[in-house]
């Protein structure tokens, strides 16, 4: 597995395994069917409901806790100061873990407009060694100006919508010029359309790859890290198998044409979408 290192010198693999909607045994089961396919990175969320499950799966594992990085996520009801730290402490207990690699802030929910001291626990959280890295999700440079001129402190990640209907260049451009690793939710967008797409259909036959495993090829190639999920081991196995090959300039630039304005699967804009 190839791996990036982050800004604050922390080693993450290309590719993480996703964990939405994988819950109790059958989630553990899947998890761990996972981590035995080479998956590293596993990524839970306070509202995903299941990270209990992923830490039962990473008991189970007979990798050792030290070779897995685990990402959780604080929700938008817990964003003042207080309850930012009482969730992330009770993240922990609910997955059994001693520390996260990862805690990202899930979405900023600027009406509220608690997310600055939502960041400023993320980083006494880390100073306590709650956490090894912190970083947050769905930011877009307005959010992250701010969190800079009020903590002085970036995230190392910002993981955001991205596949091929919705490409994120310009959040891609910011995150890159800050020092900030852009990380893919949804990475192969809705995947009972996306994967039927004639133009990628076309693409993936050339390189001898099916659909999904393009996609997370031009996401890497885009400097990306993409977090697909799958229940079924071939496909867990066939999501890695993507550094054998590489797109052409033309292939990327053709993927990339797909990209829309308005191409968010939900319409959920991080200017005023609100989760809690």
């Amino acid at each position: 597995m190839e791996t990036y290192t982050l800004r604050d010198g922390l080693t993450v693999p290309k590719i993480g395994f996703g964990t939405y909607k994988l819950n109790g045994a059958h989630g553990v089961q899947v998890i761990d069917s996972a981590i035995d396919r080479g998956y590293r990175l596993l990524d839970t969320a306070f509202n995903y409901e299941n990270e209990g499950a992923v830490g039962e799966a990473v008991r189970r594992s007979s990798v050792p806790r030290s070779e897995l990085l685990i990402s959780s996520k604080l929700p938008g009801r817990h964003h003042t100061y207080a309850e930012a730290i009482n969730t992330i402490q009770e993240s922990l207990y609910r997955a059994g873990l001693d520390y996260y690699d990862l805690y990202l802030i899930h979405w900023p929910n600027p009406k509220e407009d608690h997310y600055v001291e939502a960041w400023q626990a993320l980083i006494d959280a880390q100073k306590l060694g709650l956490i090894r890295s912190i970083g947050v999700s769905n930011f877009l440079p307005e959010h992250l100006e701010r969190l800079n001129k009020e903590t002085g402190v970036l995230p190392v990640i910002n993981q955001v919508e991205l596949h091929p209907y919705f490409n994120q260049q310009a959040q891609r451009d910011y995150d890159q010029a800050h020092g900030i690793l852009t990380q893919d939710w949804s990475p192969l967008g809705r995947a009972s359309e996306m994967l039927q797409n004639e133009t990628l259909k076309e693409i993936a036959a050339h390189y001898h790859k099916n659909v999904g495993q393009l996609i997370l090829r031009w996401e890497l190639q885009l400097g990306t890290l993409p977090i697909p999920k799958s229940s079924t081991p071939s496909r867990q196995a066939g999501n890695m198998d993507v550094f054998d090959f590489e797109i052409s300039a033309a292939d990327m630039a053709t993927i990339n044409g797909l990209s829309q304005v308005d191409g968010r699967l939900n319409n959920q804009d991080p200017a005023v979408y609100q989760e809690f």
